[in-house]
């Protein structure tokens, strides 16, 4: 009995160990926002609040822009960089607070081997995230 015991409760573990994980790396639900022009801005809404993203030049690989966040009584803001179906490592930004509301950091897009452009951008503003699609040059 000991000797199928033993291999089974290893296997048990080992699974529930593979089920934790992968559930931890399932990404929170965003709320998708729709932005035509970054550089003019992408309102959208923040507890209710009016909110807006702003980069300050059309974003390409490797170069570095100015991301700036609106986020009225907001303590934190992240911004990560990602493509649908490719994983673009870890490039997680925070956002230093830049003045009352306003979140600003100078950021760089992730270099893509294959030459895609379209990228989602996921902000996460105190908990609540939002996936904001864009093209970059």
């Amino acid at each position: 009995m000991k000797r199928v015991a033993l291999p089974l409760l290893l296997v048990v573990a080992l699974l529930g160990v593979a089920i934790v994980g992968y559930w931890m790396k399932q990404p929170l639900e965003a709320q998708r926002v729709t932005c035509a022009h970054p550089l003019a801005g992408c309102p959208f809404t923040l507890r209710g609040e009016p909110a807006r993203l702003t980069f300050s030049n059309q974003p390409a690989p490797m170069e570095p822009f100015d991301l700036r966040v609106t986020a009225p009584d907001a303590k934190s803001v992240s911004a990560e960089f990602q493509m649908v179906g490719m994983d673009m490592g870890f490039n997680r930004y925070d956002l230093p607070r830049a003045a009352a509301n306003d979140f600003a950091a100078q950021v760089t897009l992730p270099a893509c081997v294959s030459g895609r452009r379209d990228w989602i951008l996921t902000l996460e503003i105190d908990g609540s995230r939002y996936a904001i699609p864009f093209q970059a040059r």
